[in-house]
């Protein structure tokens, strides 16, 4: 690939219009609410917030005062406003829009009427643009200074100009560059192409010259045939006729669909240069492919300490990469160790790191020998698809050291000693390279085992709005925004458009979809990679958008968008909206229905599964990888992107995400407290014909039980069919509400945005510490509570009360008796109608087995 040198000179009134950014100091005034979120529950809401170990918040102002000279960025956020639209906005974007009846060029027409645009990308708007190949040049005529020719060429549409790089003494070159010109952005109805001389860069002069008529120019869309370049004759720069000289040149109208769209210099980007302009291209990238690697240590032989009169205490050290574990010091002191530990690593195609194995004897606990050392290569071991025994394998080690020796001298230790491992590579496991909750993908390692597609997921990125300056440039703010897209192995990259608060980019992509309870996840960034800014720079997140294709109808396409939104440590702000077309084709509705009786992650992970801590663990390995291996491409998707994309601190406390994960809980038990509220207000009467009509309801299913589980499964089938009036017609969206994100205290995102480990002074520390004891000892006398009333029931039968145990067996004595003698309808009536009597009759004490019960003793007396 060669770097491009384009020059530029927009005329008048192009480019974007950015407003002043000169205003006078300004004092923005928010009011905090109470709360985001108050499900419906039995507590009330200060109890909730009394159970976290926050009060509830009275209303407060918040005064910020603007900065003189300074524009609003992202590290410049004010309080969140509640006014603001976070909801999901539907487009009115015109997709797969045709060439107009008269002609792609005015009434000119570049292509006619009758001519119709046929093209896959109906996901987006159709974006016209002139392309123009460079192919090569054959005998120009050399310098009579130099006599020679270090030719270059520059293509000229109006203002704008494109060179090629220049080649030293040759007079038949070869580019094979393409430019592409917006249309939106031609004011000129003539194209040139100059072939010049570097000698004669700053000049009007050059070799020559070949002019276009744009009327004339031919439309090509795919799928059509690429347009053969054609061999023109160089016209002289003083225009006195023909020079020698020929230009293999190939002039075509085409759209955004075109083959050689994503490798163009573009007429958008003319003020980026040398690498820079690789890192605004659109690419496509593809996830490493992911193994688990499985080390079996069983056993060695022969491990000599270095003193010979104690025994050792031997362990196995083993290293991937930057990939470092151990297994347990052997129990026994012996020079025949023997562990059986599987050790389990990430490992990546292609394999370019080892395994090493150590074995090392504990000398003292600051203090550790190694006794022996191998290391091997990674297409050693056999890759394993099934459950089916690895065969183990004996391996001689070499002492620390004698691995540097040449042949021969290795050959005069005689005595070796030697390990007894099982390795092979785990292919039917899938590795999780992100978070389990927004997994994109669940299928094994080994392609052998993959099922056929279910469906297939078209994505249209239409374009960015309201999107906010998140640098400053040449005085004023900017945005050079891009947008990323994961699913399953496959990465895209849209192209960035330059300094534009409204980028379209009207790209589409497709994916195969295995299983529809996966999620696409959608990332915008802000380039910091254009040539001018420093080398060190990161690339910063403007928001992130998820859609889970369940949520997907078949065979419809969504058009909306989605808001973007960035939790900062000053809260929660809206840094513009996504357009999306999204559509979901389901390959075959069997399949789709098969696929949701079956297990979320490949057989094996049930048969054999990791433990916790490992799968956290081997989760972070293949984060790391799939970055460093990612970043390696050209253009490299850089790290600070598919940590982002990837949810790398998911895992990390928050207070926020506490709050927010109890107040789902009391929103997930909220339906059944209402149905206990209900049915309470049906014990006491509140509403006679409610009660009556339970009454006759109860009466009929003691009558007929057999009715029960059929009314059960009717009403949950008419509840269904009448939400489905009410069934939601877009894909979810980011909710700051049930986030926390609105009501969060500065403080709390503090400590979440802080380091690992903190970095923060120790008062802080120390006030977060007890904060975070005051909320952990409101939870540890609720589980408390929860475990005295189980106790207590356990203690029913235990004796540890003789006195309330002798009741309760003489009770269950009489019941027993009572309820063999008895029809099981009876009994059901009478408790039923027991339940369900008047008011009238019912006390307001506590009932005789409330009573019985809260004696009963629990282990709290044994507590400390």
């Amino acid at each position: 690939m060669h770097s491009v040198d384009p020059q530029v000179q927009p005329s008048h009134g192009e480019g974007y219009n950015h407003n002043d950014t000169h205003q006078k100091p300004r004092i923005s005034i928010k009011r905090r609410p109470r709360g985001p979120f108050n499900p419906q529950v039995h507590a009330s809401h200060d109890e909730a917030y009394n159970l976290m170990g926050t009060n509830p918040q009275q209303p407060r102002i918040l005064v910020e005062r603007q900065p003189q000279n300074t524009p609003l960025t992202t590290h410049q956020i004010s309080p969140t406003s509640h006014d603001e639209n976070y909801s999901l906005n539907d487009t009115n974007a015109r997709l797969g829009e045709r060439w107009p009846s008269e002609g792609a060029y005015g009434r000119r027409g570049w292509m006619s009427g009758s001519d119709r645009f046929s093209s896959t990308f109906d996901l987006v708007e159709q974006m016209y643009y002139l392309y123009v190949r460079v192919v090569k040049a054959k005998d120009l005529p050399p310098s009579t200074i130099t006599s020679s020719c270090d030719p270059y060429v520059e293509v000229k549409l109006g203002n704008y100009k494109g060179r090629t790089k220049h080649f030293d003494r040759k007079l038949n070159p070869e580019w094979n560059q393409v430019f592409a010109f917006s249309k939106d952005r031609i004011q000129s109805s003539v194209l040139e192409v100059f072939v010049k001389d570097k000698a004669m860069m700053g000049r009007d002069e050059y070799i020559g010259r070949v002019v276009f008529d744009l009327n004339e120019v031919p439309t090509r869309v795919p799928p059509d045939s690429p347009l053969a370049p054609q061999w023109y004759r160089l016209e002289d720069w003083r225009e006195e006729g023909k020079v020698r000289g020929d230009i293999m040149l190939a002039v075509w109208m085409g759209t955004q669909a075109d083959e050689a769209f994503s490798d163009a210099w573009h007429s958008d980007a003319a003020t980026v240069y040398g690498e820079g302009v690789f890192n605004i291209r659109s690419k496509v990238y593809m996830s490493p492919k992911l193994w688990y690697l499985r080390v079996n240590v069983i056993e060695a032989q022969d491990v000599i300490p270095g003193d010979r009169n104690r025994l050792p205490e031997v362990f196995v050290k083993a290293q991937v990469g930057c990939q470092l574990l151990t297994t347990k010091i052997c129990p026994t002191r012996t020079t025949t160790p023997f562990w059986n530990e599987d050790l389990i690593f990430v490992a990546c195609e292609p394999f370019e790191e080892q395994l090493t194995i150590t074995v090392e004897d504990r000398v003292h606990p600051s203090k550790d020998e190694v006794l022996g050392k191998i290391i091997l290569p990674m297409n050693l071991f056999e890759k394993r698809l099934d459950q089916r025994p690895v065969h183990s394998r004996w391996f001689s080690l070499e002492k620390f050291g004698f691995g540097m020796l040449e042949g021969d001298r290795r050959n005069e230790h005689k005595f070796s000693s030697r390990i007894h491992m099982r390795v092979c590579l785990e292919g039917g496991y899938h590795v999780l390279d992100e978070s389990t909750l927004y997994s994109s993908d669940q299928r094994p390692t080994a392609r052998q085992l993959w099922k056929q597609p279910i469906g297939i997921l078209e994505v249209g990125i239409l374009g960015a709005q309201g999107l906010l300056p998140m640098k400053m440039r040449d005085g004023r703010g900017s945005t050079d925004a891009y947008c990323v897209a994961k699913y399953g192995q496959k990465w895209v990259r849209t192209r960035t458009l330059l300094d534009t608060f409204s980028p379209k980019w009207n790209e589409q992509y497709t994916w195969e979809v295995y299983d529809p309870c996966t999620v696409i996840t959608l990332g915008v960034f802000d380039n910091c990679h254009l040539g001018g800014e420093k080398a060190t720079g990161r690339d910063s997140r403007i928001g992130k958008v998820r859609i889970r294709l369940s949520t997907l109808e078949a065979n419809r396409t969504y058009t909306n968008s989605h808001p973007l939104l960035v939790l900062h440590p000053h809260g929660v702000k809206k840094m513009g909206e996504l357009q999306l077309a999204v559509r979901f084709t389901a390959l075959s509705l069997a399949n789709i229905v098969h696929i949701y009786g079956q297990p979320l992650l490949p057989k094996i992970h049930y048969l054999h599964p990791f433990t916790v801590n490992q799968i956290d663990n081997l989760r972070y390995q293949a984060m790391n990888i799939v970055a460093e291996r990612l970043g390696r491409a050209e253009p490299p998707l850089r790290k600070e992107v598919v940590e982002y994309m990837l949810d790398v601190d998911s895992h990390m406390w928050s207070m926020r995400r506490s709050k927010a994960n109890f107040f789902r809980i009391m929103s997930l038990f909220s339906g059944m407290i209402k149905m206990g509220k209900w049915f309470s207000d049906v014990c006491l009467w509140k509403n006679h014909v409610t009660s009556i009509l339970v009454h006759i309801l109860f009466l009929i299913l003691i009558w007929y039980p057999e009715l029960i589980l059929p009314t059960v499964f009717l009403y949950m089938f008419l509840i269904g069919l009448w939400n489905y009036r009410f069934r939601p017609r877009h894909p979810p969206q980011m909710d700051p509400k049930l986030s926390w994100a609105e009501a969060v205290l500065p403080d709390e995102l503090d400590e979440e945005f802080d380091t690992f480990p903190t970095s923060r002074s120790q008062d802080v520390v120390r006030m977060r510490y007890d904060r975070l004891r005051t909320v952990a000892g409101r939870i540890q006398t609720v589980v408390g509570d929860i475990a005295t009333q189980g106790e207590r029931f356990q203690s029913l039968l235990s004796w540890r009360d003789p006195r309330a145990t002798s009741l309760f067996v003489v009770f269950s004595f009489c019941a027993a008796v009572t309820l063999y003698a008895t029809p099981f309808r009876v009994v059901a009536l009478v408790t039923g109608l027991y339940f369900l009597r008047h008011p009238r009759f019912r006390s307001k004490m506590p009932s005789v087995p409330s009573n019985f019960f809260k004696r009963l003793p629990a282990r709290t007396d044994s507590l400390l």
